[in-house]
């Protein structure tokens, strides 16, 4: 007997992964398809959306064809931030700008010292960052006004999706709530912030619930998804409410951690929680639930760098990885006094500047290679730290860290994450978190007595801190935590110069 299934899918930055998984938990199977990020100049980040939906339907056959057989119900997840203009037909007028991109950082640095500042943030629950859609609607109507005043819609990556998929302009809580331009507490569009922006709400998509779907009955449609009847779509969150969903971040004293290339520090919430100098951010799960917190765009991206550069290896293998992490795990807590400030590319909370550079801070002629790499993720760790200490300080004091993303399969990581917060590491579900996140918010539409979510917050790895090393990092955060401030002008001065 065919056991029913639902595919989560994950529309990611680097790639789209498609997660099945039957009703009591188990995963059958999983696909993954990737694409490339363009940056035609220095600080912008650009990808063709059609390759997107590219990779959303390859991962979608390829399922189709593993599983033999049609799920349920597809339930998306998809990367906050996005930005495409489109035509009335869906289509895109200009490459899809990504989260990462910084050409609006100038726009959002006059907005963040602006008058309206606190109102928008405190509105949109979104920070001030070139990151958000309303720093890109700004740049793009003072940088190309035709293409601005030619556009129909503004429009996310899922939102694209969706149209290929409904021929209908929708967008979930979850995604508006990440664009800088949705009143959080209102469910609607801010008619004082879209001014702001100069534009109206017929130029964004209708917002609906997370739990909004709808029907693929175009034939067109389904043959191209490997598909040979109808089925419903449950239109999601984004990225990171889902992953504290599928986290089993559900309820106090806990946050969820994801580090992947980039990190995020989260927790659940019934309503907002501000903090508008470290400008946490709070996005909707649904209509009545909140994930509050801040995201950093320094995580497996230090890492990567560090063995580029130090080992000379553009592609690294997993022996490459292993060599890393073992000269860490045999060095000392503290790096002998050597701290890495990670902002390789600029940073998010809690400081908000793309304009900062990383630092070595501290070096020494005792300082050898194996200090060079602790600290690049003792570094890394410190950064997560600062965020968590922001949303402690806005919320509760936080005794568990479930954690996800790509740096599971590094023990050595997870426990220096633990030694320098201090917190228990659980690890409740080892597959994308993101995209079991969608799973659960199907799930509770298709089936609202299940005992799906219950089964997927069971711990499956615990991680205990070493509370002498806690020691040692609990002397060295206060320091990192002044290096910003410290070096900022500095920083700010050196990549001015564009040598």
């Amino acid at each position: 007997m065919r056991k029913p299934y639902i595919v989560g899918i994950d529309i990611g930055t680097g790639s789209t992964k498609a997660v099945s998984m039957d009703l009591e938990g188990n995963v059958l199977n999983v696909s993954q398809c990737g694409y490339p990020t363009l940056n035609p100049e220095p600080g912008y980040s650009e990808q063709n959306p059609e390759d997107i939906w590219e990779g959303f339907r390859g991962c979608i056959k390829d399922t189709m064809q593993k599983m033999g057989y049609a799920p349920e119900a597809f339930s998306l997840s998809s990367a906050m931030h996005s930005f495409i203009p489109v035509d009335q037909n869906g289509g895109a007028l200009h490459n899809m700008i990504t989260w990462a991109d910084a050409r609006s950082e100038a726009l959002a640095e006059i907005l963040r010292e602006s008058a309206e500042a606190e109102f928008i943030y405190n509105t949109s629950g979104t920070p001030i960052h070139a990151m958000s859609p309303l720093s890109k609607l700004l740049w793009l109507k003072g940088s190309n006004k035709d293409l601005f005043e030619q556009s129909h819609k503004f429009i996310s990556i899922k939102e694209y999706i969706w149209f290929k998929l409904f021929r209908t302009f929708e967008i979930d809580y979850g995604i508006a709530s990440a664009t800088g331009l949705f009143d959080i507490i209102k469910l609607q569009w801010s008619p004082e912030i879209m001014e702001i922006a100069s534009i109206t709400a017929d130029r964004l998509s209708t917002p609906v619930n997370t739990s909004f779907s709808r029907k693929i009955d175009d034939p067109e449609v389904l043959s191209s998804l490997g598909l040979d009847k109808g089925i419903s779509v449950v239109i999601g969150s984004s990225d990171g409410c889902c992953a504290n969903l599928g986290s089993a971040v559900t309820d106090d004293y806990k946050a969820a951690l994801t580090i992947g290339t980039s990190a995020a520090v989260r927790v659940t919430a019934n309503a907002p929680v501000y903090n508008f100098k470290a400008m946490t951010f709070n996005y909707l799960l649904d209509e009545q639930t909140y994930v509050c917190g801040g995201p950093l765009n320094n995580g497996g991206v230090a890492v990567d760098w560090a063995i580029e550069k130090f080992l000379n290896k553009v592609e690294p293998d997993e022996a490459d990885y292993e060599y890393f992490f073992k000269q860490i795990e045999a060095t000392a807590a503290g790096s002998g006094g050597l701290i890495f400030v990670p902002y390789l590319t600029g940073e998010r909370a809690p400081i908000w500047d793309t304009a900062v550079t990383a630092n070595f801070v501290g070096l020494q002629l005792h300082h050898g290679q194996q200090h060079f790499f602790r600290a690049v993720l003792e570094g890394v760790c410190m950064a997560i730290n600062e965020v968590l200490l922001a949303v402690e300080q806005a919320t509760m004091p936080i005794k568990q860290l479930n954690i996800s993303g790509g740096f599971l399969n590094a023990p050595v990581w997870m426990q220096v994450l633990a030694n320098v917060t201090g917190k228990k590491l659980v690890v409740v579900q080892a597959d994308d978190a993101s995209a079991i996140g969608a799973i659960i918010l199907a799930a509770r539409v298709l089936h609202p007595d299940s005992e799906l979510e219950e089964k997927l917050s069971q711990e499956t790895q615990t991680i205990m801190p070493d509370y002498s090393q806690h020691e040692v990092y609990k002397k060295l955060q206060p320091v990192y935590g002044r290096l910003y401030d410290d070096l900022k002008t500095v920083m700010h001065t050196l990549k001015s110069l564009a040598l």
